[in-house]
């Protein structure tokens, strides 16, 4: 992909399957909505779910991205992909680089009516962004629901009012995610933490701690580079000294390299915690998975217990 280099998911292929994630009126494609509904995408499916509590029943659906299982990163799109696209009436992608084949499909099937939110525009956010992971920032979904409602308003305006009402809901359902990290960030301020990759760096920079693992060394791995020896030696150096409480790894994106500071944290005795790039599903909503997240990270701190899947 144009701002990452390719890497191999660990063990498994990622292969596509278009999956409507929700359907107010029932299930349906994204190249035809149910009973006159708004054909949406979200190229993750942490995007799609907020567009489908804002919309509700007068939205279908569908997400590009849904396999926990496999590297975003080096995502492909494929034909069908291209279809859902271009019938879509509206459509949500993260920007940074992280989903540009969107901006391929768009531009090779262009509508006047299509309305696009990219998350970096709608933030201001500049290329150079180092962390694309735009989800953990607990500023980004209101903004993005803000936009959907304005969008999805003039789509269909006779539900302006409908929009307007899920927004509040949806930003009245946060509530206890930015609890649970004020609270975590009072009960453990400037907790030292390692990481892998930057994915959870937003949420990790709004609870109070503080990242040890150089952010050259977290880039390096997100971009499949080999780090430098100096950084995989201050890495290591952080679990046999017990200077950092819990790390937090990328559960959908393993390595040698990565497994190896896994195994080290386990020995030294520091709990381990994954965060995902791909709404973990069933059983989540963005809002829930961004809680169990933040609620891993505080078990690992206060009880050393680890969370290696959500």
């Amino acid at each position: 992909m144009s701002a990452f280099a390719r890497r191999t998911t660990h063990g498994l292929i990622a292969v596509l399957v278009l999956a409507v994630v929700v359907s107010g009126c029932g299930a349906g494609s994204a190249s035809s909505g149910a009973h006159g509904t708004i054909l949406a995408i979200g190229a993750e499916n942490e995007y799609a779910n907020v567009i489908s509590q804002i919309g509700g029943r007068y939205v279908t659906v569908t997400a590009i991205e849904s396999n926990p299982n496999t590297d975003p990163h080096s995502f492909e799109a494929s034909p069908s992909v291209a279809e859902a696209v271009s019938a879509a009436q509206l459509v949500v992608q993260n920007g940074v680089g992280y989903d540009s084949y969107m901006n391929k499909i768009e531009s090779a099937s262009p509508s006047s009516s299509r309305k696009v939110i990219d998350v970096q525009t709608l933030l201001g956010l500049p290329d150079s962004t180092p962390n694309p992971h735009l989800w953990y920032k607990p500023a980004t979904m209101p903004a993005v629901a803000r936009a959907l409602t304005s969008d999805l308003s003039a789509i269909l305006p006779r539900h302006a009012v409908y929009f307007r009402a899920n927004e509040r809901r949806f930003d009245n359902s946060l509530t206890p995610w930015y609890q649970a990290l004020a609270n975590f960030k009072k009960s453990y301020p400037g907790t030292p933490v390692a990481t892998t990759e930057p994915v959870g760096d937003y949420m990790l920079e709004a609870a109070g701690t503080t990242n040890l693992t150089p952010f050259t060394l977290q880039a390096d791995i997100m971009n499949g580079v080999d780090p430098a020896p100096q950084s995989v030696t201050v890495q290591n150096d952080l679990f046999s000294d017990h200077r950092v409480k819990v790390l937090l790894y990328n559960e959908q994106v393993t390595d040698s390299l990565t497994e190896s500071f896994l195994e080290q944290a386990k020995k030294y005795g520091v709990p381990v915690v994954g965060v995902y790039e791909t709404m973990p599903t069933p059983g989540y909503s963005y809002q829930t998975w961004m809680l169990a997240e933040v609620g891993a990270l505080r078990r690992a701190v206060a009880d050393k217990t680890s969370t290696e899947k959500l």
